[in-house]
C-alpha cells in the first residue's frame, strides 16, 4: 500500500500517517453512509482488510470505491435488528478472510424526537429494535471466533444522548449499549479480547440517502419537539456545536487499535465536553 494512496484517503480529514490496522480484518456494520462510510474509508487507508456489512445496496457502492483505491474490501447486506442476519455476517467475513480481528458496531439512530408519553407501544419496540438489538447480536455472533482465535476488539458505537431529551427510547437502547460494553469487557478479558465503546456527540454528516425512518414534523408542535432535541445537544456541548464524521471516526478508530491496548471496558465521551 503506498503512501500516496494513504495521504489521499486521509485528506477527507487528518491526514493519516500510519497502518495500524495493516491485514488486521475489520468488520464495520452501517457502512454505507455517515460514521460507517468515514470509519472504512480512515480504516482502509490504513491497512485494514474491509468487510462492510449494511441493509442498504449503497454499501456496494463504497467497496467500489475503496476497492479502486486499493483497498481489500467486500460487502454484506443483511438485516442485524435479527440473530440471523449478525450470525451470516460473521460467517460469510471469516469464510472470505479466514479471521475476524476487530468488529465496529455502528449500527443505530434515533428514529423519532418528542416526550416520551407521545411514544407509542410499536414505535419504543422499534427505537430499541434498532439501536440496542444489531450491537447486541454481532457482539453474541462474533465473540465465539474471537475466542477460538485468541483475542480480538469490538467497538460498540454508543451516544451522549443516553443522556438527553425527546428521544428516551434511543437514550434507553444505548444505555443498553454501555452496560453491554462493560459487561463484556469483565467477561471476556481473559480470552484477551477487548471491548470500549465510542460515546458520540451530534454530528453534521451529509443527508443520508436512506432514511431511519423518521418522520417528517407535521405540526408546530412536533417541530418544537425536534428543534428542543437539537437545542439541548447543542447546549450541553461545552463546544456548543455538533462535530464532523472525521471528529467521530478518529476515536472510534483509536478504540479499535493496538494504541488503545490498556483500554477495556470504557466508554469514551466523543461529544465535545458532553459527558452523556
Amino acid at each position: 500500500m503506498s503512501a500516496q494512496r494513504i495521504d489521499g484517503l486521509g485528506s477527507q480529514g487528518s491526514r493519516l500517517q500510519n497502518l495500524r490496522f495493516q491485514d488486521k480484518v475489520m468488520v464495520i456494520t452501517g457502512a454505507a453512509q455517515g460514521i460507517g462510510r468515514r470509519v472504512a474509508e480512515r480504516a482502509g487507508a490504513e491497512g485494514a482488510r474491509l468487510a462492510l456489512v449494511d441493509r442498504s445496496e449503497l454499501v456496494e457502492e463504497v467497496v467500489d470505491d475503496l476497492r479502486a483505491q486499493g483497498v481489500e474490501a467486500i460487502s454484506v447486506l443483511a438485516d442485524l435488528e435479527t440473530w440471523a442476519g449478525a450470525s451470516d455476517v460473521m460467517a460469510k467475513t471469516a469464510e472470505h478472510f479466514g479471521r475476524i480481528d476487530i468488529l465496529i458496531n455502528n449500527v443505530g439512530g434515533a428514529i423519532n424526537f418528542k416526550p416520551f408519553t407521545e411514544f407509542s407501544e410499536s414505535e419504543i419496540a422499534a427505537e430499541v429494535q434498532r439501536s440496542l438489538m444489531p450491537t447486541l447480536w454481532c457482539c453474541r455472533a462474533v465473540l465465539p471466533l474471537l475466542v477460538e482465535q485468541g483475542g480480538g476488539v469490538i467497538v460498540n458505537v454508543s451516544s451522549v444522548a443516553a443522556r438527553g431529551i425527546h428521544r428516551i427510547p434511543y437514550s434507553a437502547a444505548k444505555g443498553g449499549v454501555n452496560a453491554l460494553t462493560e459487561s463484556l469487557a469483565f467477561e471476556y478479558a481473559e480470552h484477551g479480547i477487548r471491548v470500549a465503546a465510542a460515546g458520540i456527540g451530534g454530528t453534521e454528516a451529509p443527508p443520508r440517502k436512506i432514511s431511519r425512518g423518521t418522520p417528517e414534523p407535521s405540526n408546530e408542535t412536533e417541530r418544537a419537539w425536534f428543534q428542543a432535541h437539537i437545542d439541548q445537544t447543542k447546549q450541553s456541548c461545552l463546544m456548543k456545536r455538533y462535530g464532523t464524521l472525521d471528529e467521530m471516526a478518529a476515536p472510534i478508530l483509536f478504540l479499535a487499535s493496538d494504541e488503545a491496548s490498556y483500554i477495556t471496558g470504557s466508554v469514551l465521551p466523543v461529544g465535545g465536553g458532553d459527558q452523556g
